[in-house]
């Protein structure tokens, strides 16, 4: 991740590209591109505490986000609480979705974006898989047929 305040506050200081590069980690180029944007937003420093990287990304590349993405939007509520019906996938959410985004004339995220997105969706509140217990902790067995029979081969016991 870029660390946008630390490259203002750096530059702010007087260190060189080179030395914003070193430290951040990231290309001259980037930060040269970053630094020209805020100057062309007029986004200047003492930066106040609000604005962290996330919300300096956000106002410097606005296309970026999913809503400035010109998308439609994922209604993630829907798809979690679809997901905890039986034999729904996220696959068959995600077809879903491009049919009602067709159908409103929206462009889809492709499905690998689609999975990206719900699953930093689901990071964010923790989701996990809906198992009762540990797996592996029971074994059920189904069987509708007549009864088995163990013999032991050393006695030919039943």
């Amino acid at each position: 991740m870029i660390h946008y305040r630390r490259i203002l506050e750096l530059h702010d200081e007087g260190i060189s590209l080179r030395g914003i590069a070193v430290s951040t980690g990231n290309s001259r180029q980037k930060i040269t591109e970053i630094i020209r944007l805020t100057e062309k937003k007029g986004l200047v420093c003492p930066l106040d505490e609000e604005m962290t990287d996330q919300w300096i990304e956000e106002f410097l590349f606005p296309e970026k986000t999913m809503e400035g993405s010109g998308r439609q939007p994922l209604n993630f509520d829907y798809i979690h609480e679809e997901l905890a019906k039986p034999n729904l996938t996220l696959s068959l959410l995600h077809h879903e979705y491009e049919v009602e985004c067709r159908a409103n004339r929206k462009i889809p995220y492709s499905y690998r974006s689609f999975l990206r997105h719900y699953s930093r969706y689901a990071d964010k509140y923790k989701a996990t898989l809906r198992i009762r217990r540990k797996p592996g902790e029971i074994m059920e067995v189904d069987w509708a047929g007549s009864t088995s029979f163990i013999i032991d081969r050393d006695t030919a016991r039943k």
